[in-house]
């Protein structure tokens, strides 16, 4: 075993993800890169069989240890599914629910016994995890709860566009009543802390207004006035270099062209838009705060296009190149 393994969670069966992880981790650079994935073997078979997928062998291991990378395999920790001939692409299944949560539970324990670096998560389906009775709003809470994180945010990550969330799946009015300058500060500090683990010696951070045109001095609301400013100017004292409250309408192209490394969004769709709008197949979810690195695919388990050859590897494939990266 090489210095640094990651593990690759299976996510939703019944969705794309047996299809693009086996595609990621056999096209180009990745062919042989010291990842396991943690999953249903029958499933990975059976998506196999379907000729959908390049050639590879998926290689049983009892350990991460007991991997030996090489082109044309692919190691596999097996987490079966309950009936695994039961299974149906692209349907909500408990079953299927509960596997994803099996896997990222599995992960999240290697990664914490040092035995992986790095976690890439495939997407999973929201309510297949509830049905199978994990209550959860999606693999950031979960992670969090996992590890016992209390401060963690949802980051974006494009090779020109980076953006942080300090609220993600929240109602906005409820985002509007909850806003606080504590979060605000706690985001900044994660934004400047994530961007120099990944390379930056000097982060240039942009924080985008709640309001249009950033509230246009209280004309459009005040909550840049109360909450914003006052966060900005003690994270700047703290030697941060922050910018800010911008007009949410022109920052992310601005950060996109270069002028800030990250923005930090207020809630889900503002952060969300831009990014996909302009990185939707090269766009990687990680999770900031948490005690190791966890990178996801940005977009969601594709239940119309599952086990159809369809599916686009190119996001789970730089998730998994960025987790090495970052690991």
């Amino acid at each position: 075993m090489g210095s640094k393994t990651i593990a690759v969670t299976m996510g939703d069966p019944a969705g794309i993800s047996p299809e693009i992880i086996i595609k990621a981790l056999t096209e180009g650079s990745l062919s042989g890169a010291p990842a396991v994935v943690i999953g249903c073997l029958h499933t990975l078979r059976r998506v196999q069989a379907l000729g959908i997928v390049p050639a590879v062998e998926l290689r049983e291991v009892q350990s991460v240890s007991e991997a030996q990378f090489a082109p044309g395999v692919i190691h596999v920790l097996n987490e079966p599914l309950a009936d695994p001939e039961a299974l149906v692409p692209g349907k909500v299944q408990p079953q299927a629910g509960d596997l994803a949560y099996r896997c990222i539970k599995r992960a999240t324990d290697l990664a914490l016994a040092g035995e992986v670096q790095a976690i890439a998560t495939a997407p999973l389906n929201k309510e297949a995890l509830h049905s199978a009775g994990h209550l959860y709003p999606g693999h950031t809470e979960l992670l969090a709860k996992l590890t016992n994180t209390r401060d963690y945010a949802m980051v974006l990550y494009t090779d020109t566009l980076k953006v942080i969330h300090v609220t993600t799946h929240i109602a906005l009015r409820k985002f509007l009543d909850t806003l606080n300058r504590g979060r605000v500060e706690t985001v900044i500090g994660m934004a400047d802390t994530f961007l120099r683990r990944v390379g930056f010696d000097y982060p240039r951070i942009a924080v985008a207004g709640v309001n249009p045109h950033a509230g246009e001095n209280g004309l459009f609301g005040d909550e840049e006035i109360k909450i914003l400013t006052p966060a900005i100017e003690a994270m700047k004292a703290k030697g941060i270099d922050v910018y800010g409250p911008c007009a949410p309408d022109t920052v992310f192209l601005q950060a996109n062209e270069g002028r800030y490394d990250m923005v930090v969004a207020m809630y889900h769709d503002q952060g969300h838009i831009p990014l996909k709008l302009l990185g939707f197949h090269d766009g990687v979810n990680i999770t900031a705060g948490l005690p190791f690195i966890r990178t996801s695919a940005d977009h969601g388990t594709a239940f119309d296009i599952a086990w159809t050859g369809t599916a686009k590897s190119e996001s789970m494939g730089i998730s998994i190149e960025l987790a090495l990266k970052l690991a």
